[in-house]
């Protein structure tokens, strides 16, 4: 998840990297760790865009506009910037396919550089890359064009995008659906959509602190699936709050999508599957509390702190 492809594109220390050829061998030892449990994996890749946590602060991050995000100046990218980007992107793909990965996955939403261009909320600019929906979708479809031609047409190559920004006058469910149109045409070969931006309402958040809720709450953007399956032919997958067995049953086999997306439940179940494979399909023991994000933020790895805590008082 999320592998920075450039130093200019580092969202955080500690973050995976997929920015030179030196990160291939390690990031073969990755591939083959999950191909030795009969899994498949693949790799989603990612520029920050205005949202860097990780820039010094001599250096400005780079956005589609001039923005203060995160109390500091974004700057607009060049045209030479943006084009330095749609490389960066192509090579990141190549190094992921050299890695024995099975596929990639570019990041396009939560408020990150592809998805900055496609929000009019983030991209104020004047030219062939802002305005219209269409030339704010240009970036997105230049780096899937590149990527395709790099890794070639039978190599998987997904997105991630935003249903919604939750911001006011943001990127919404209706560019969203268009701009799946788009990318269908140009050969995706699946979608996961989720929604939220780091300057999004806490609500609204891309990572939401909801606690346990019933199961009708868990699914976060079922509506922005539905206006997807009216319209669009590609595979989708859905993310965002689910955490019983009976929901992510129900958006399969009700065609609401093709594949269910966790990332939370995960990482305080790693066997979570395993288990409701095994026939126990209670809920996920995760409690949507985002603690996990402070020691992935301090660099010092991804685990469920909550968890984490519960062992070390039962350990005295």
């Amino acid at each position: 998840g999320y592998a920075y492809i450039s130093q200019q594109g580092k969202a955080r220390d500690g973050q995976l990297g997929v920015y030179e050829d030196e990160l291939i061998p390690g990031l073969c030892q990755m591939a083959e760790a999950v191909h030795r449990e009969a899994g498949k994996v693949v790799m989603q890749i990612a520029h920050c865009g205005g949202n860097s946590f990780a820039m010094p602060p001599e250096k400005k991050a780079l956005g589609p506009s001039a923005l203060v995000l995160n109390d500091r100046l974004c700057a607009a990218m060049t045209k030479e910037d943006i084009a330095e980007t749609i490389e960066d992107f192509k090579r990141a793909a190549v190094r992921a396919k050299e890695a024995g990965f099975d596929g990639v996955q570019l990041h396009g939403a939560h408020g990150y550089c592809l998805s900055e261009f496609l929000s009019p909320y983030y991209n104020r600019r004047t030219d062939e890359y802002g305005g219209s929906l269409v030339n704010r979708a240009r970036l997105t479809l230049a780096v899937l064009e590149v990527v395709r031609a790099a890794v070639g047409d039978d190599y998987p190559v997904l997105i991630k995008m935003n249903s919604d920004d939750f911001l006011d006058g943001g990127f919404n469910r209706v560019e969203m659906v268009q701009v799946a149109g788009m990318l269908e045409k140009e050969g995706i070969d699946a979608i996961e959509i989720s929604g939220g931006t780091h300057l999004s309402p806490d609500k609204y958040s891309f990572s939401r602190v909801t606690g346990v809720v019933p199961e009708e709450e868990e699914l976060y953007f079922g509506e922005a699936a539905r206006m997807y399956r009216d319209t669009i032919g590609v595979p989708l997958m859905l993310v965002g709050g689910i955490r019983s067995y009976s929901v992510a049953e129900q958006v399969v086999s009700s065609g609401l999508a093709d594949y269910v997306s966790l990332c939370r439940p995960l990482i305080r179940e790693p066997h979570l599957i395993r288990r409701w494979h095994s026939g126990d399909t209670s809920r996920a023991d995760c409690i949507s509390c985002n603690r996990c994000f402070k020691p992935a933020r301090a660099a010092e790895g991804v685990y469920c702190a909550t968890a984490a805590e519960k062992r070390r008082k039962q350990s005295g």
